[in-house]
């Protein structure tokens, strides 16, 4: 079992090992560039806790931009009874897809 570490992007934490490859909220680069992500844990191959950030470890993780694009649509149906009022709208929500390159 490898390095895992918990990072922390779009307010959401992510468990990542080197060589993944996640789907992340739409973070600022262009398609191939290297970006470094806050990080917030560090495991060793056993399980145990090699680095713990109290809040955070800092920028130990790094990871290419593969891609970026938007999600699938959804509809939002807005309804009030009695009244005549119906509002639909669509959403997608755009997104970052990173490889993890190195835990340091």
């Amino acid at each position: 079992m490898s390095i895992i570490a918990v990072i922390k992007t779009g307010g959401k934490q992510y468990k990542v090992a080197e060589g993944q490859v996640i789907r992340v909220e739409k973070l600022d680069g262009e398609q191939g560039k290297e970006i470094k992500l806050e990080t917030l844990l560090i495991t060793g191959p056993n399980g145990e806790i090699i680095e713990l950030g109290q809040p955070t470890l800092g920028e130990k993780v790094s990871a290419d931009i593969i891609e970026t694009g938007k999600g699938k649509k959804i509809t939002v149906i807005k309804f009030k009874s009695k009244v005549r009022y119906r509002r639909k709208i669509g959403h997608r929500q755009p997104f970052t897809k990173i490889k993890i390159n190195k835990i340091a």
